[in-house]
């Protein structure tokens, strides 16, 4: 899509929520994350021919662990290992520019996160995460993108655990009522949700011989971090500590370095093809 094409597509949503939000008067908004969205002025346009922008979201951080495998492997020190190795590995692309929502073992509140793709105005938004399953016996890579409507059981699972991360980190952070929820969610630009869809197959596919995937590893759940309504956003699970054989897996320094060159490699491959052109 074209700088100008982004630009107005922008626009578009954020006059749509912002209209809609002002007739729908007798809806009040429990989420500051969505009444900052419905609220956003329209983001200015990049200049053409720039490199494109990744933000890596490495999930938890500080008062918030996140998942804990059997061995004591923390969630949030798995994240960020992975995401800077990524990191790392990307900035050897001149035509991609990293940045990360937490550089070290800090806690940001999940809204926040959807707001630091939104201000830097990534062409993607990838949400980092080595969490517990609902069962000991999954395992494996999976990707998610938003939907109200969780694709199976075990993602709605996921998310509604994955959405309280704000009060291991000591805030209460209500939810959004049902009718505020999809006047949003109807406004979300479809070409946003259609790229995160098409990326998460393309992304698939680039790993799906060299890494152990999720039975079924494309789904979808109302996860919070992925609200952004104009950043094409997934959530990507790079294995189970719940899992001891994936504990085991994300325990060694030289299986996260796979891992991370691996999916560095494929998000190079997407974010070149005609999908972010």
């Amino acid at each position: 899509m074209t700088d100008n094409g982004l630009l107005t597509r922008r626009r578009f949503l954020q006059a749509g929520l912002t209209a809609s939000l002002l007739g729908a008067g007798a809806f009040a908004l429990a989420s500051k994350g969505w009444a900052a969205a419905a609220e956003a002025k329209p983001l200015p346009s990049r200049k053409p021919n720039v490199p494109k922008l990744l933000v890596l979201d490495p999930g938890h951080g500080g008062r918030d662990p996140g998942a804990r495998g059997a061995s004591g492997t923390l969630e949030k020190d798995i994240t960020i290992d992975i995401a800077q190795r990524m990191a790392d590995q990307l900035r050897n692309d001149k035509g991609i520019i990293v940045k990360l929502t937490r550089e070290d073992d800090v806690f940001i509140p999940l809204e926040e996160r959807v707001k630091f793709g939104r201000e830097a105005r990534a062409d993607l938004f990838l949400s980092i995460h080595a969490d517990s399953a609902p069962n000991k016996s999954a395992r494996g890579l999976s990707v998610y993108t938003l939907s109200t409507k969780a694709s199976d059981s075990f993602s709605k699972s996921l998310a509604d655990k994955e959405n309280e991360a704000d009060l291991m980190g000591g805030m209460d952070l209500p939810p959004a009522p049902k009718e505020v929820t999809a006047i949003l969610m109807d406004l979300t630009a479809r070409q946003t949700r259609n790229t995160a869809q098409h990326a998460r197959a393309t992304f698939i596919r680039g790993l799906s011989r060299q890494w152990r995937l999720l039975e079924q590893p494309m789904r979808s759940a109302n996860f919070v971090v992925l609200r952004a309504p104009d950043v094409p956003s997934m959530l990507i699970e790079t294995s189970f500590l719940s899992n001891p054989q994936d504990e085991a897996i994300l325990r060694q320094p030289s299986q996260r370095a796979k891992i991370a060159k691996l999916m560095a490699r494929t998000i190079a491959a997407i974010l070149d093809s005609s999908l972010f052109a």
